[in-house]
């Protein structure tokens, strides 16, 4: 039986020697891809993010099991290995895709997301800055997977791949794939993902593949030079100050507001909503 600690054994050796071979060519090439200041918050946000996951991975776990008890189906019984796994990465990704979509659209969900975002460079080590409370924030929208059938070991065991699938997609290095841009996500669409061009901004939510964003109307495709970061970049380094920023701003906001729509915006409302427009 694979395992998760399989996967990332020979996953993390292959995303370190992406790393070493982007660094090089970007040094032979001058183009300076890679910070080191950068580099190190984005360290900072993985250890984070791994700390959470190790505190709740347990009880998130057996809360699937506990759901799986109660499926409507039994996807295992019903295909083949090989389809279930391949139903499987499908479900994760379409499951993901609303998350990812939420996660930019309501504003706590962005405050935990954006440390994501919060570079202005793009290399394999910005997939490196996983938000801190992500394993917490996909509860809600991942439980539905073992309600309809979906085993959660295997389901666990899909999400660590395409966890490590999603790296690929952050370089500069590789231009457009061709035919392959139709179906998965790419180093292209996911360059536009991470664009604060105002025609980049909550585009190309996909994972592993781009057709949900085809289907549901949020694709664009990578056409002016991509300017990364968000339109209000962090200006730090610093992992702490990134995590809890916009939950400090979320905080004020909502000390600050006088009425209970302005209160509810404060943590539901999209995240360009402004309290101190709002009240001009």
């Amino acid at each position: 039986m694979i395992t998760d600690l399989m996967l990332y054994t020979y996953g993390i050796p292959i995303v370190v020697s992406m790393i070493i071979i982007e660094t090089v060519y970007s040094k032979v090439h001058d183009l300076s891809v890679y910070k080191l200041n950068d580099t190190m918050a984005g360290l900072g946000l993985l250890l984070g993010n791994i700390l959470v996951n190790l505190a709740t991975k347990g009880s998130i776990l057996f809360f699937y099991f506990y759901l799986y008890d109660f499926r409507i189906f039994t996807i295992n019984d019903i295909f083949s290995s090989a389809a279930v796994w391949v139903l499987t990465f499908v479900a994760i990704d379409f499951v993901f895709y609303w998350y990812h979509r939420f996660s930019h659209r309501v504003r706590f969900m962005w405050a935990v997301h954006m440390n994501h975002h919060s570079s202005e460079e793009m290399n394999f080590t910005v997939a490196l800055r996983q938000a801190w409370f992500g394993p917490i924030t996909k509860v809600p929208f991942f439980f539905v997977l073992p309600l309809i059938g979906f085993d959660p070991l295997i389901t666990a065991l899909a999400g660590a791949a395409a966890t490590l699938w999603g790296v690929t997609g952050h370089t500069q290095i590789i231009k457009t794939l061709g035919p392959l841009e139709y179906i998965f996500v790419t180093p292209s669409s996911h360059r536009v993902h991470h664009g604060s061009n105002p025609e980049y901004i909550d585009k190309n939510y996909g994972n592993m593949f781009i057709v949900w964003d085809r289907i549901f109307g949020t694709f664009a495709k990578e056409k002016n030079k991509v300017i990364f970061g968000i339109t209000e970049n962090v200006k730090t380094f610093n992992p702490i100050k990134i995590t809890f920023m916009n939950w400090l701003k979320m905080y004020q906001d909502f000390k600050n507001s006088n009425s209970l729509s302005d209160k509810a915006h404060s943590f539901f409302g999209p995240p360009e909503w402004n309290l101190d427009k709002n009240i001009e």
